[in-house]
């Protein structure tokens, strides 16, 4: 468990830096979307595409938990700034 709390936040650090811009929210909400997109790459890599390891977290599994860090900010910011839009 804590080893995915680790991953989630270097993932959710990672993505940032690669997509850099304003989004609501700071620590803890890096945190949850690096979590989310941790567990988005692994069922994308794992789970459809058959490729990783689903014993233990390894370089291929942070790589699919960045991209997976990627999608789920994309998909946040596309939600945020549509509600930040409206008001």
């Amino acid at each position: 468990m804590i080893g995915a709390i680790i991953l989630g936040l270097v993932a959710g650090f990672i993505g940032k830096a690669i997509m850099p811009g304003e989004d609501p929210g700071g620590f803890f909400v890096t945190i949850l979307i690096g979590l989310a997109g941790a567990v988005v790459g692994w069922l994308i890599f794992t789970g459809l595409l058959g490729i990783g390891d689903k014993d233990m977290f390894d370089l291929g599994g942070l790589l699919s938990a960045i991209i997976g860090v990627l999608i789920v900010l994309g998909g946040y910011r596309v939600v945020i700034g549509n509600r930040t839009a409206a008001r």
